[in-house]
């Protein structure tokens, strides 16, 4: 729970960010006789209420989506995305978001934004109000300023703390001294202490509606620290989030240049079209087994030739089957299945638990 004041500047913060991660936004109508299903990464338990909410109210699925993330991307105690995400390192918060939209098969996404809260709002406008996929970097700032979303600082006080300690202390051939330990701000000794389990910047939501039509999103605050321009799978059609509106929708989060190199959620909802008798979860495996098969680094690997990182996929069908899976045990996605929402476990295709803190 945030600090009282914290909390009710997260408030404001939300009602204002909620009405920028509209944009774009598409009227409702009326519902369809089918089950809705909402699902996420395991930090979207309050994105798939809304997201559900939204859809039973007759909004797209792809807009459900997108205003779900938005709680997450204007909390700046979630450093995986938007505000008080976790910077590069030269200490600015790049993010990157991708959309899919199930009934046009229509996709749009950004890269490397910087100063803009909600990236996955302006995927969607990227999808909508050009011909194009991709936009990055400054061509995707300009682009969101053009259409009204609110340049705004995202770095955050605790994660500019967090940088600086990375930064005192990543080399010790640095001129930079880094506090003693028991001087350490608590945020920053809780953030790097053995408990803290790293997150690699990330949030998926794909959603059902009540006529059967699917929207999914991605987005990300991306790599802890990464080297200035990286962009990883999240705002990649393919890699870190993919849809056909006959079959399924999937997205991922974890290392993604292991989603980039093998098109893995591509490769989830191909596995579904191509079987759809096969389980959902058996699904997702493939993809997993695929990045295990294809993994020859010797940097990614652990003593026994596994990938050393981890990464997470989580899907639903058209036929409102859901589940997930990723390469170690212990990850929980979130779902609301038209009834509650509640956090719920996903399969594995190693039993052991990787160890991921910082």
């Amino acid at each position: 729970m945030l600090p009282p004041v914290q909390r009710r500047t997260f408030m404001a913060t939300s009602v204002a960010s909620l009405c920028a991660s509209a944009f774009g936004a598409m009227p409702a109508k009326p519902l369809g006789k089918g089950r809705p299903i909402v699902i996420a990464s395991s930090n979207g338990l309050e994105t798939v209420k809304l997201a559900m909410d939204l859809i039973k109210k007759g909004h797209d699925p792809l807009d459900a989506a997108v205003a779900g993330v938005g709680i997450v991307e204007a909390d700046p105690s979630d450093h995986t995305v938007g505000l008080g995400g976790i910077p590069n390192e030269d200490g600015v918060v790049e993010l990157d978001s991708a959309v899919m939209h199930g009934p046009t098969h229509g996709g749009g996404s950004v890269a490397s934004l910087r100063n803009i809260m909600h990236p996955a709002a302006v995927a969607r406008l990227v999808m909508k109000r050009t011909d194009h996929c991709l936009l990055t970097g400054e061509g995707a700032l300009r682009f969101a300023k053009m259409h009204g979303f609110p340049e705004e600082n995202l770095l955050t006080d605790d994660a500019r703390k967090f940088w600086l300690y990375w930064k005192e202390t990543v080399s010790k051939n640095d001129d930079r001294i880094p506090p003693p330990i028991d001087e350490l701000d608590p945020a920053v000794k809780a953030f790097f202490g053995p408990r803290y389990v790293r997150e690699y910047g990330t949030i998926h939501c794909s959603a059902l509606d009540t006529h059967g039509n699917l929207g999914c999103t991605t987005t990300t605050s991306g790599l802890y620290f990464k080297i200035p321009g990286r962009v990883g799978d999240s705002p990649i059609i393919g890699a870190g989030l993919y849809l056909n509106n006959d079959v399924g929708s999937a997205g991922s989060t974890g290392r993604g240049e292991a989603n980039i190199l093998n098109c893995s959620s591509f490769l989830a909802v191909e596995e579904m079209r191509r079987n759809p008798d096969k389980s959902l979860k058996d699904c997702l495996i493939e993809s997993c087994k695929r990045i295990a098969a294809t993994n020859r680094d010797k940097r990614l690997q652990d003593a026994k030739g596994r990938p050393n990182f981890n990464v997470r996929f989580f899907a639903v069908r058209k036929n409102g089957e859901f589940a997930g899976a990723s390469l170690y045990a212990g990850v929980k996605m979130a779902v609301h299945d038209g009834e509650s929402a509640r956090l719920v476990d996903c399969s594995s295709l190693y039993d052991e638990v990787l160890d991921e803190s910082l």
